[in-house]
């Protein structure tokens, strides 16, 4: 488990994501990007979950962004029949690893400014079982995941709110797991019409 939080406004959109993975060749703890950016259209890409299924998701949805007609409306449209499209090769591939598939599951947001709707859009995908479709669940004003640990707490872009915010809930989910599943360094996005701006927030 890791950290997914998102704030959305009609102006802005900010995602935060820890960094702590796992080094697939040693099993060591290592540094992941969970969030990545397609920078011509103004659009990031967040995961929490298996690094594997979001690269593979992200690599498809870079090469649709090089399309003529492409637009974030369409992407979004597309993303949840491409995650059940995908998933059952991905569990495939974790029975031959011998992992137990109640731990597979995925946390996805797509998020960036949309001409056509003249603002910031966001929309949250989530699938963890074969049989149960992937949820879709368009934003409006964020999420948190892990969301417990913030309960109470007003939303805030301030960086060193941001970063507090990220430092409970990391203590949250180790403290629950009984090892460390959240870390590493807090990372942000915060995308306004015609910019976005990633920064390191600092250590968790």
């Amino acid at each position: 488990m890791s950290i997914l939080n998102v704030l959305l406004t009609p102006q802005k959109l900010l995602v935060a994501v820890d960094t702590l993975a796992q080094d697939a060749m040693t099993g060591k703890p290592s540094s992941g990007a969970k969030l990545l950016l397609i920078p011509q259209h103004g659009l990031v890409l967040a995961c929490r979950g298996s690094a594997q299924f979001f690269l593979r998701i992200y690599e498809l949805s870079l090469q649709a962004s090089f399309r003529a007609d492409f637009t974030m409306e369409q992407l979004m449209a597309e993303m949840g029949l491409v995650i059940e499209t995908l998933w059952p090769e991905y569990i495939a591939a974790a029975d031959r690893a011998g992992i137990p598939r109640e731990v597979m599951h995925t946390e996805l947001v797509l998020g960036g400014w949309s001409p056509k709707n003249d603002r910031m859009m966001a929309t949250a995908y989530a699938k963890s079982v074969i049989g149960r479709p992937v949820v879709v669940q368009p934003l409006e004003g964020g999420l948190a995941s892990p969301g417990g640990p913030l309960r109470g707490r007003p939303d805030s872009f301030e960086p060193e709110a941001v970063l507090e915010a990220g430092r409970l809930q990391a203590a949250h989910l180790n403290q629950a797991s009984a090892k460390p599943v959240a870390g590493g360094r807090l990372l942000s996005a915060l995308l306004q019409r015609g910019s976005c701006q990633l920064l390191d927030l600092g250590p968790l």
